[in-house]
């Protein structure tokens, strides 16, 4: 999956084979990367599609040496089942 950053639309974007888009929008914060709100449609709801996207989102993050803040329940889900990122979350917004 390619995932793409939108910097003028502030948001990562993957297109699907039917061309839909999976989206991830952010702001800044504190110089942190606050992640808002994942949009998966319908369509690829339930395929996995949305795990890897967010996947590839923490991969680009982490490459680039940045923080996360997990404002969106998908995002911060995704981090709690995968412990071995909790690296990546602003020290102010890990959870203890």
């Amino acid at each position: 999956m390619e995932v793409t950053n939108n910097k003028k639309e502030f948001r990562f974007e993957a297109k699907l084979p039917d061309g839909e888009y999976i989206t991830l929008g952010y702001r800044w914060l504190k110089g942190s990367m606050a992640l808002m709100h994942t949009l998966v449609p319908a369509s690829a709801r339930g395929t996995g599609m949305g795990k890897a996207f967010v996947a590839e989102v923490l991969k680009q993050a982490d490459e680039k040496g940045l923080k996360v803040i997990p404002y969106c329940s998908f995002v911060a889900q995704y981090i709690k089942d995968h412990p071995e990122l909790n690296d990546l979350v602003d020290e102010a917004y890990r959870e203890k």
